[in-house]
């Protein structure tokens, strides 16, 4: 099974913008890594009016737009439960490492981006699970803390920790 490790943090805490930091130095060591981004919001792949959302809207259950660059498949849910995230991993094509972005009490290996000045508790307060806290400040605790800044560090401690996992 591939690995999976997620990345969790309230709202405005820099979480895509690690991840899209790691990414390029995931790759550079040879890894195909897939990302699944949870949101808590509606979205759209096309504006409404274009081919897709016609079709979406017309009632299609699935919509794979395809082109020679990429695809993407939209599944309209209409009111059935949103899939679990072990059954959203079935769907991805086969990688080296997914990291998730959200999922924030997901029972899977993640780290906690905590920003203090954005004023909100931390989640590793309140949860066991976490690994290890990325920041851009000096904090109290007894989990590693890494910074925000150095993505590459965080690259290493993903890659330590599936590895060992």
């Amino acid at each position: 099974m591939t690995p999976v490790f997620g990345i969790a943090g309230r709202s405005g805490s820099g979480k895509t913008t690690l991840i899209e930091a790691m990414l390029p130095l995931l790759r550079a060591r040879g890894l195909k890594v897939s990302v699944i981004k949870h949101s808590h919001h509606d979205f759209e792949m096309e504006p409404p009016g274009k081919d897709s959302a016609r079709f979406r809207q017309a009632g299609a259950q699935e919509v794979m737009v395809a082109s020679p660059f990429r695809y993407a498949i939209v599944h309209e849910l209409r009111g059935a439960p949103e899939p679990s995230l072990q059954e959203q991993l079935l769907r991805l094509a086969p990688a080296d490492l997914v990291l998730v972005e959200g999922f924030k009490r997901a029972a899977i290996p993640r780290i906690e981006v905590y920003r203090p000045a954005l004023g909100k508790p931390p989640l590793h307060a309140e949860d066991a699970g976490f690994l290890a806290i990325v920041t851009d400040a000096a904090l109290t605790t007894d989990l590693p803390c890494l910074p925000l800044d150095d993505p590459a560090a965080v690259a290493d401690f993903i890659v330590r920790a599936v590895r060992q996992g």
